[in-house]
């Protein structure tokens, strides 16, 4: 009865990092580092949109954290993988499918940041940055999870927390953007 009320509870064991570097465990974290470098490297310019597009300043702000945040990570990771030979920042093992995917969403976000105005543009430019962040969060979870440097993976997890401070941060600026009211029946 005891299992059967676990299981229904959902409840899960937290992620265990393995006892030992490992060569998956290496391969992930390259990987993991190299994709949330590369992600952080991209974001950390979203803040430049300002010059062309016209928001909000609450909006203005919370990208402009956004931006800051990925200078941050970016440029620490650079730090870790310049102090260790062994982290690689390009080693993003992407099939070609997957990157030729890539590319096309990137170029149609890009499209539509620069087609629209108003509120659409600010609900393309959320999504768009709730999206990342969601990624970027987990990508620094499991990257901290295959760390064995001192400090490194501790540093990991604090930036995956910020990642998704921000996330929520622009989950809630979102969620003031839908309606909360059904109208009729």
């Amino acid at each position: 009865m005891v299992v059967f009320g676990l299981l229904l509870s959902g409840c899960q064991s937290p992620p265990v990092r393995p006892s030992a570097p490992t060569a998956a465990a290496t391969d992930t974290r390259n990987n993991c580092y190299s994709l949330l470098y590369q992600l952080l490297d991209q974001e950390k310019n979203v803040s430049l949109l300002h010059f062309i597009k016209r928001e909000d300043s609450d909006l203005k702000q919370l990208i402009r954290r956004v931006s800051e945040a990925s200078a941050a990570g970016a440029s620490q990771l650079k730090e870790f993988a310049k102090q260790d030979p062994t982290l690689i920042l390009d080693a993003t093992g992407l099939p070609p499918g997957e990157v030729k995917t890539r590319d096309s969403i990137a170029a149609e976000q890009q499209h539509e940041l620069l087609h629209n105005s108003g509120d659409a543009f600010e609900l393309i430019l959320l999504l768009n940055q709730q999206e990342a962040m969601n990624y970027a969060t987990h990508l620094a979870k499991v990257a901290s999870l295959n760390d064995f440097g001192p400090g490194r993976a501790q540093y990991l997890s604090g930036l995956s927390a910020e990642m998704k401070k921000l996330r929520d941060q622009i989950a809630a600026r979102l969620n003031l953007r839908v309606p909360t009211g059904r109208k009729g029946k």
